[in-house]
This record gives C-alpha cells, sequence and structure tokens, in this order.
C-alpha cells in the first residue's frame, strides 16, 4: 500500500470524525434545524427550506472537498511522522 492513499477504514474514520466535529461547529445551526422540523412531516419540504440550507451550507464548511483534502493531508503528515520507517 502507498504511504500517500488512506485505506477505507481510515477515510471512514475521518469523515466519522470530520462530521463529528461539523456537527458540533453547527450546532446552533442544527439546533434551529431540529425546531423547525419538529412536529412536521410533508410540510418540512417547503417550511424549513431556509434552515435547511443553513444547515447544508455551514456543514460543507467542514466537510466538503477543501476541508476534506486538508483534514487528509493533515492526517498523512502526523502519521508519516509516527511510522516506524517515516515514509
Amino acid at each position: 500500500m502507498l504511504m500517500n492513499t488512506l485505506s477505507r477504514r481510515e477515510e471512514e474514520t475521518l469523515l466519522k470524525t470530520t462530521k463529528a466535529r461539523a456537527l458540533r461547529e453547527c450546532d446552533q445551526v442544527v439546533r434551529e434545524f431540529a425546531e423547525c422540523v419538529t412536529g412536521r412531516t410533508v410540510s418540512v419540504v417547503w417550511a424549513c427550506r431556509d434552515e435547511h440550507k443553513s444547515l447544508q451550507e455551514c456543514m460543507l464548511q467542514y466537510t466538503g472537498p477543501e476541508p476534506m483534502a486538508k483534514v487528509r493531508a493533515e492526517y498523512m503528515r502526523l502519521r508519516s511522522q509516527t511510522s516506524p520507517r517515516g515514509a
């Protein structure tokens, strides 16, 4: 396995960790969306459109392609420092 790639397990772990961080960072937006959807069914689609858009935008700051590329690069940098062979 090349040292500049991530295993499927590493990738999944990074994504899970990054999503958890995004949810913490976007806590207020998540709460607003949750309040909007509470007690609604079909009307969620139009009634909570703005809250959903805000939630997506907030999450994308942490989980979009560019932020994820930075997370991967940092992980690989740290992994190479702790590798027994130094990559």
